[in-house]
């Protein structure tokens, strides 16, 4: 049995897919174009090489996670770029456990969206580059799993950024579009402002940017004060690092990109928005365990951030009548359930709810796009019902999701979610106590708006087809081109489709982990040996010493089936039920109480449409700030210094001179002898007294 992986084959992984984008982007694009998005055996050529490259990427991640499992790792330089001093800035691999799970989860789901793309954009005249984009953010995300070092960590970090910034844009003739995206890119360079800072900390106390040399001075960096203050400098750094991880991983505040990231076409709100980027973060933090156990202020700032979001994001998606934002802040949700489970040093049940939310939650994306396929595009929820018996397998693979979403027992989702609420009950780190009651809130919230979206889509009255339907279809607006996305919806006495099987084929296949991976899994990762065998540090994940929640956890595990019927008697199930109920009553039984509920409670339901308002103070502070500083800038400094006094200042000494030297050029020839003879009286009068002064200093 090999010890060592090799590295020609995790050189594969990576270059598969960057090799498929590179086809499919330079030669079925406008770059060289011998591949046309107008003919079907462009778009075939297309999709075939990139879906062929991530394929061979998720089967080679796949015999990796095999080989790490039966103990084999890596973890070393493929490529050295260069050294400065002792300084080395290379391109290297670290492969483990948590590696090799990252790498499975961030193929798999890429090459089940590569083939539902295939039906879903099959009309969109950027077919090609779309392939081309999803394939090279496939490229970035692996080349950031599986760095051993912060340079190429900090490359992936901004290359999927790149990337999403392309794919929420994808639509560039959309206003709305474009700024998305550009939110979506100036939310992540404040984060990554403080991630960079994180990163240089570390290189200035540790004299490294490899993580074996890092952690292997963590008991040295440890000890040392962040100058001028009375702060650990460690303390200081994991907060800059996460600080990143918030921007990348939609924490709040920086959490207002994502939503309007859905701008972007579904496939996208799976692949990027649900499944891997927003999870870099998360596994940014697993990584850097050892790092985080030296700051019990840096996990208490995590585990706190992290709880604002699971339940405050989770009540914005109660209001939302676009599918794909009900998801979206689902997301929000979620990823703040992970971050708690960070800060409450429960990495390992973080990593595990972030493998079991890129399944079902790529599941719920993916669904939500058959079913606006199904609705010709229409993605107003007021405007569905009754589609169960229309699209029956995109009916059953949404009730799978949703079930997993919620933590219905036995789902994939519950073994995870559960994990980390017992978790954070069992934590004593300062903010524990609200993190326990915000997730717990948060089951309710969260099985609340997600069957509301279920009910209303599949369920109840047919409200599709008919001309008093809602108004509001995200993107339908007469100035913009009908696109994958954006269309009229069904017309009058029109029937909804099941999609076809490019689209439903992903979903069952995405439905299965759904139900069964956490069942499997739950026992090896949080329990077992997976996380034991580490590479830079003797653990992959860390828990210190002082922090007892994971050995609290062990304690009361019995097996999956136990925890699972154990499960009937907690409080968490009976909130997750109590959601579903109400969400039937209200919206099945007694619509009206919603309606009067709005109403009554107009000022929360503003409050709650206006997204906290967050967006509004961006706007009015950052924004407008900048653009005042812009103005400024542009005023005082381009206008009134360089313009100003740089460059119509040497104008005007110029012409001031140039206007005074003028009268010594008469042109008559007796100024200029006049001229002549004054400038020899001035020089003979300074050769005399010269001469004079020098034979007065010699005597």
């Amino acid at each position: 049995m090999a010890t060592t992986l090799d590295p020609n084959l995790l050189l594969a992984i990576p270059l598969a897919p960057l090799a498929g984008a590179a086809i499919a982007g330079l030669f079925g694009t406008k770059f060289f174009g011998l591949i046309s998005s107008e003919t079907r055996a462009g778009r075939t050529l297309a999709h075939t090489v990139t879906i062929l490259g991530v394929a061979i990427s998720c089967l080679l991640s796949i015999i990796v996670l095999m080989d790490v499992m039966n103990g084999a790792s890596f973890n070393a330089t493929v490529y050295e770029w260069m050294t400065i001093g002792s300084l080395k800035m290379e391109v290297g691999f670290l492969v483990d456990s948590l590696t090799a799970m990252m790498m499975v989860v961030v193929s798999f789901v890429s090459l089940m969206v590569h083939i539902y793309t295939v039906g879903y954009m099959s009309e969109d005249p950027g077919y090609n580059r779309f392939f081309a984009y999803i394939s090279l953010f496939t490229f970035s995300m692996l080349m950031l799993v599986m760095s051993n070092n912060f340079l190429q960590l900090f490359f992936g970090w901004e290359a999927v950024g790149l990337v999403s910034y392309l794919l929420i844009g994808f639509w560039y003739t959309r206003p709305t579009a474009i700024f998305a995206n550009l939110k979506a890119f100036l939310v992540n360079r404040v984060g990554d402002f403080g991630f960079i800072l994180g990163i240089g900390l570390l290189l200035a106390y540790s004299g490294s940017m490899n993580y074996t040399e890092v952690f292997a001075a963590r008991d040295q960096l440890a000890t040392v004060i962040f100058p001028g203050t009375d702060w650990m400098m460690i303390t200081v750094a994991c907060i800059c690092l996460f600080i990143g991880a918030m921007g990348k991983s939609a924490q709040f505040p920086l959490h207002v990109w994502l939503p309007d990231s859905m701008e972007g076409p579904t496939p996208i709100s799976a692949l990027i928005h649900a499944a891997t980027m927003v999870t870099a973060g998360i596994f940014m933090v697993a990584r850097m365990s050892p790092l985080f156990e030296l700051s019990d202020t840096a996990l208490s700032f995590v585990l706190v951030i992290g709880a604002i979001t699971a339940l405050f994001m989770g009540f914005l998606g109660i209001i939302q009548n676009d599918i794909k934002r009900v998801v979206a802040y689902s997301t929000l949700s979620q990823l703040g359930y992970m971050t708690v489970a960070l800060g409450a040093s429960a990495y390992s049940v973080a990593v595990f709810h972030l493998m079991t939310h890129a399944f079902f939650k790529a599941l719920l994306f993916l669904a939500a796009g058959s079913v606006i396929i199904g609705m010709h595009h229409d993605q107003d929820i007021r405007n569905m019902g009754g589609l169960r018996k229309y699209m029956p397998i995109t009916w059953i693979t949404s009730l799978v999701g949703s079930l997993a979403l919620i933590g219905t027992p036995f789902f994939a989702g519950f073994y995870s979610k559960d994990s980390i609420i017992e978790a954070v009950a069992e934590s004593h780190i300062a903010g524990s106590g609200f993190a326990y009651f915000a997730v717990l809130a948060g089951v309710f919230v969260t099985a609340f708006y997600s069957f509301r979206m279920y009910f209303l889509v599949f369920h109840g009255e047919e409200r599709f087809g008919k001309e008093d339907h809602h108004a509001h279809h995200a993107g339908n607006h007469d100035d913009e081109e009908v696109t994958a996305d954006h269309h009229h919806g069904l017309a009058p006495g029109e029937k909804p489709h099941e999609s076809p099987w490019v689209v439903t084929l992903p979903l069952v296949l995405l439905a299965i982990p759904s139900v069964v991976i956490g069942a499997i899994a739950i026992g090896p990762m949080l329990f077992g040996d997976f996380f034991k065998h580490g590479v830079a540090f003797k653990e992959v994940i860390y828990v210190g010493e002082n922090h007892h929640a994971m050995e609290e956890l062990s304690q009361a595990f019995h097996g999956w089936v136990a925890m699972g019927l154990h499960s009937l008697t907690t409080p968490v199930l009976w909130l997750a039920i109590s959601g579903v109920v109400l969400s039937w009553f209200f919206y099945m039984k007694r619509p009206d109480i919603p309606a009067a509920i709005k109403q009554r409670f107009s000022g929360l339901y503003t409050l709650l449409d206006n997204k906290y308002y967050m967006d509004a103070i961006n706007q009015a502070v950052f924004a407008r700030g900048a653009r005042l500083l812009g103005a400024g800038l542009w005023k005082g400094g381009d206008q009134g210094l360089i313009d100003g006094l740089v460059v119509n200042g040497a104008a005007r000494v110029v012409a001031w001179f140039a206007s005074v030297s003028r009268y010594l050029q008469s042109g008559y020839i007796y100024h200029y002898a006049f001229a002549m003879i004054l400038g020899m009286l001035i020089l003979l009068t300074m050769t005399v007294f010269g001469t004079s002064f020098a034979t007065v200093s010699v005597k």
